[in-house]
């Protein structure tokens, strides 16, 4: 299994999954032609990938998705319950729904149900050859119930949005202050911090934090949350970037 994310953060986000011959792309926040650039500097194309993973309808991650379908006609993986909030984007014939539990040719997929400002929002929990990956982001907290089936993955993906001092003392409306910090809004630093150091396990090799907040967060404060934990040394911890791709991670 492989994972490079291609951006992170409110202006956009997409990630690429590999698992031999099935790979999957999760959320399509960015334009077509990126995507498309991006993949053909990976030496890949559209047809080496079996679908798309919508995690929520917003803007920053689905904004390349209809031209995305109407390029390449891939299909869309989503809960039933989120396609009124996709309609306009994506037409029902390329809509397959995910059940809680699901496989999509060999790669086990399971909902991660978030707290968010979006209908039916969700998290992934992928499974390929013994290997796994957690991809949580958007979310105002993680119920203990969806926590608990994220113990002792081999990499996470999860949202460390916002610094709360930053927030609270920043340039944002209070309204706006308040939907970040509500349940249904995002993770802050230490609150991700907090759920990781419940969650991780001896087979945990890999830590992404994802949708960093340009203006209530930077890359020091979300790592120095993290560094609070003592997290095991051989556990690698990388921040995602909105500009830049990661690495290709592979486990």
């Amino acid at each position: 299994m492989k994972i490079k994310v291609l951006a992170s953060g409110s202006k956009g986000n997409c990630s690429i999954v590999l698992c031999e011959k099935t790979n999957l792309i999760i959320d399509m926040g960015i334009s077509y032609l990126t995507l498309k650039r991006s993949l053909e500097e990976n030496s890949l194309s559209f047809s080496n990938f079996s679908g798309v993973l919508i995690t929520h309808c917003h803007k920053d991650h689905i904004k390349g998705l209809s031209s995305l379908v109407k390029h390449t006609n891939i299909p869309v993986y989503i809960p039933k319950e989120m396609y009124e909030s996709l309609k306009e984007f994506v037409p029902y014939q390329n809509c397959i729904f995910l059940e809680e539990k699901d496989m999509i040719n060999d790669v086990k997929v399971e909902l991660i149900h978030t707290s968010h400002d979006a209908p039916s929002s969700v998290g992934f929990i992928i499974e390929y050859n013994e290997k796994s990956l957690v991809y949580v982001t958007d979310t105002g907290y993680i119920n203990r119930k969806y926590l608990s089936k994220m113990i002792g993955k081999d990499i996470y993906v999860i949202e460390s949005n916002h610094d709360e001092i930053m927030l609270m003392d920043g340039p944002y409306p209070r309204f706006l202050k308040e939907r970040v910090i509500s349940d249904k809004g995002h993770l802050s630093n230490n609150t991700t911090a907090r759920y990781l150091k419940k969650i991780i396990g001896p087979n945990t090799k890999k830590i992404i934090l994802a949708h960093l907040s340009e203006t209530n967060n930077t890359k020091e404060k979300a790592l120095e949350a993290i560094q609070k934990q003592n997290f095991p040394k051989e556990i690698s911890i990388s921040v995602a970037n909105q500009y830049e791709e990661s690495e290709m991670i592979e486990i």
